[in-house]
């Protein structure tokens, strides 16, 4: 049995989505940006994709621009708005349990002369509103906040946060990563005060190499790719029509079935939290306190701290069983380091070197969450019984 729990690093494609992708490279291969009509059938498809997204987020379709992935939007975002905002100041603001594709890009600016603050979280990685409102300056021109973090699961107050952002300064702009929410949570730029909004399409059982970058109307932004001046001069280099084609594919699927889907993996996560909880010492990251199994967190996220258990240990004595699950994110997944998350959320060393996330997707089912507890039974103890004989 192959059973795949690692659906936060990537998502197996849908077939429909596979199926339109091919379609699109053997059949309608045209560059879009050509006048013939193999030109215009690539564009048509551009134009469609560009509907779809603007109906989920409730936006203009003008506001929908695509990239390479959640990297690049978020890079897009950060930098072409910093840039375009250094007369109001060098200020920006972020939170310390962001993805890297969002602290690297800060560490980036720092080394450009911007001054970036990183607000702190709690024990279930969540950010003080008092601590951006300290935060806050006149010369804060952009403030970026994750939706879903990647790797508990923990949500963000993204709206309250925008709110509080725009009644201090309006010119401040606030930006959103969602790579991991988009999908899993209903977000509308416009009615939450978000100005841009980040996602990827291989986190919605699309396809790896497309995202979208959602700016508003308002936001002045500088392209940091150039070239023949596509999608508005804002982000140059000719399309990925079949990637942007699958992507929104894959989003028209989801949302089809989103009440449902959303629902059935609240059931799964409380489920597998139940089952995990059987094991002694176990903890659940993330997980507010006082409220029913997995709520006011990601829907697919569960992450597990296994005392005396090394997390590349545990990892592949659940590979041997053909479990696939993850020891943090798989970005930076080949540079083994401390969780910058979970050093935020004050997790001591013993367990920072030991926790594995299990991630789930429409494809999970109960009987491989029951599969997978059962290997922890079996393996948890005697992995531990071997660590302390060495």
């Amino acid at each position: 049995m192959e059973i795949y729990l690692d659906n936060s690093a990537t998502t197996r494609v849908f077939p429909e989505v596979a199926e339109l992708m091919a379609k699109v490279m053997c059949e309608d291969y045209g560059n879009p940006s050509s006048l013939h009509m193999k030109g215009v059938q690539a564009e048509q498809y551009l134009r469609s994709a560009r509907e779809t997204f603007a109906g989920i987020l409730k936006v203009n379709e003008k506001e929908i621009f695509f990239t390479s992935g959640g990297t690049e939007s978020d890079n897009m975002a950060l930098i072409g708005c910093a840039r375009a905002g250094v007369r109001q100041g060098k200020h920006l603001i972020t939170t310390q349990i962001e993805h890297p594709a969002v602290l690297n890009t800060m560490r980036y600016l720092e080394s450009q002369g911007f001054r970036v603050t990183y607000l702190p979280v709690d024990a279930w990685g969540r950010i003080s509103l008092e601590d951006l409102r300290r935060a806050m300056t006149p010369e804060t021109v952009l403030v970026s906040v994750m939706h879903t973090n990647n790797e508990v699961g923990s949500l963000q107050p993204v709206a309250e946060a925008a709110s509080l952002v725009k009644r201090m300064n309006p010119r401040t702009l606030f930006h959103v990563d969602a790579v991991q929410g988009f999908g899993k949570a209903k977000i509308y730029p416009r009615r939450m005060g978000i100005d841009l909004l980040s996602a990827s399409g291989h986190k919605i059982h699309g396809p790896k190499g497309v995202g979208l970058l959602y700016v508003g109307g308002q936001v002045k932004i500088q392209p940091i790719i150039h070239g023949g001046g596509q999608q508005m001069n804002l982000r140059s280099g000719t399309d990925n029509v079949p990637g942007i084609a699958g992507f929104a594919r894959a989003a028209e699927l989801l949302w089809a079935h989103y009440e449902d889907d959303v629902k059935r993996l609240y059931q799964c996560k409380e489920y597998f939290c139940n089952g995990v909880r059987k094991l002694e010492g176990v903890r659940i990251n993330g997980l507010l306190p006082g409220e029913p199994e997995g709520a006011g967190t990601a829907p697919h996220i569960v992450s597990v701290s296994v005392e005396g258990v090394r997390s590349e240990v545990l990892l592949h004595a659940l590979e041997e069983e053909g479990i696939y699950v993850s020891a943090g994110s798989a970005c930076a997944a080949r540079k083994p380091q401390p969780s910058a998350t979970l050093k935020a959320m004050g997790i001591g060393k013993p367990l920072l070197e030991s926790t594995i996330r299990f991630s789930f997707s429409v494809y999970t089912t109960q009987e491989e969450l029951d599969y997978t507890l059962q290997a922890m039974y079996d393996k948890i103890p005697m992995l531990r019984r071997y660590t302390r004989k060495r």
